[in-house]
């Protein structure tokens, strides 16, 4: 008996430590099949919002005039779908459309300080008309960071604009983003520029952006291709092809744009003619914008487009009135000026009366 239990004493230490051992590789194996779980899980998860987003959140977004909406989504939503891209596919697709959206609304920051300096202007107050073109700068390099980031995930899923090939593109959806990530290539460019700051933005983005419109077909797209590509040649000098007119041009893609109720076009137009420096035909362009307003509706799946476009026309508008007068466009007012003549007024003749 005394033997048995010196045996048994003695396998005793043996076997704890053999249980010990065992617990731990079970516990090990345990959190690494949790880790490989939580991978897969997040992986799906990933997977289907992203294709969500797509096939449904930006189809519906598109169809939406709610700017301030979609500005909101942008920038409440970027950090959460980019995310996935820790543990599935980077989102580089939507990423373009989540950087273009985020980048506009800081564009639109910018516009908003850019009216209060030229108001503060006006009123002789130079603090804070200075105050006003600060804010109004860090707004533009937030925005120029942002069109940036949409650039470079273009440049990653289609590969570089401008090179002599054109992606296939799978469906319509595929095409427009494809055009809206050469929009957001040149919107960083002209933030960048306005921001006084360098961000990295290449400054030969311009001139691919608009080789890469080739890739597109203008009459299916509104005339924004061409309108792209004309504003490239009105703004770099020595850009414009021989035997070609830009202005022209953008106002053969304006018809097309009103025609198709996406009037994107007039807003490259007047860029190009503020680049200019020719006010005459911004307040053409303007008015016509306005004018086309009333006559066609927006295209009922390019709501999101017309709209942002509006927005950039009105923003116009407002630069100059609150330049020449103090306040911006009224209500309603949307294509004309301060300096316009009254219409005639047919006068009653009284004598008839009496």
């Amino acid at each position: 008996m005394t033997d048995l239990q010196q045996a048994a004493t003695t396998r005793l230490p043996g076997m704890a430590r053999l249980r010990g051992l065992t617990a731990a590789v079970v516990a090990s194996v345990a959190l690494s099949g949790c880790g490989v779980v939580n991978h897969m899980i997040y992986k799906t998860t990933g997977d289907v919002m992203q294709g969500f987003s797509k096939d449904h959140t930006v189809p519906y977004l598109l169809e939406s005039s709610d700017l301030a909406m979609g500005c909101s989504m942008s920038e409440a939503t970027a950090p959460l779908l980019m995310s996935f891209g820790r543990v599935t596919n980077e989102p580089d697709q939507l990423a373009v459309m989540l950087y273009l959206s985020a980048g506009g609304c800081s564009e639109e920051h910018a516009r908003e300080y850019e009216l209060q300096g030229l108001a503060a202007l006006r009123a002789m107050d130079a603090d804070n008309a200075e105050d006003a073109m600060i804010r109004q700068k860090r707004a533009h390099a937030t925005a120029a960071k942002r069109y940036f980031r949409g650039w470079q995930h273009h440049n990653t899923f289609y590969g570089e604009p401008g090179n002599g090939e054109c992606p296939d593109f799978d469906d319509d959806l595929d095409e427009f983003i494809y055009l809206a990530g050469l929009l957001s290539g040149l919107q960083a460019l002209n933030a960048e520029i306005q921001s006084t700051s360098a961000i990295g933005v290449p400054k030969n983005v311009g001139s691919m952006v608009a080789r890469a419109t080739s890739c597109l077909d203008n009459e299916k797209w509104w005339g924004a291709p061409m309108a792209l590509r004309a504003t490239v040649w009105a703004m770099i000098p020595g850009a414009t092809p021989d035997g070609e007119d830009p202005f022209q041009r953008l106002e053969i893609a304006d018809r097309q744009g009103e025609e198709a109720g996406v009037r994107i076009s007039h807003v490259f137009h007047a860029i190009a003619a503020q680049n200019e420096g020719d006010n005459e035909r911004l307040r053409n362009v303007i008015r016509t914008h306005a004018e086309s307003l009333d006559e066609t509706p927006s295209n009922e799946q390019w709501r999101f487009v017309d709209a942002m476009a509006t927005q950039m026309i009105v923003a116009i508008s407002d630069r100059l009135w609150v330049e020449n007068n103090g306040h911006r466009t009224p209500m309603g007012q949307l294509g004309t000026f301060w300096d316009d003549e009254a219409d005639a007024v047919e006068a009653m003749d009284l004598d008839d009366l009496l």
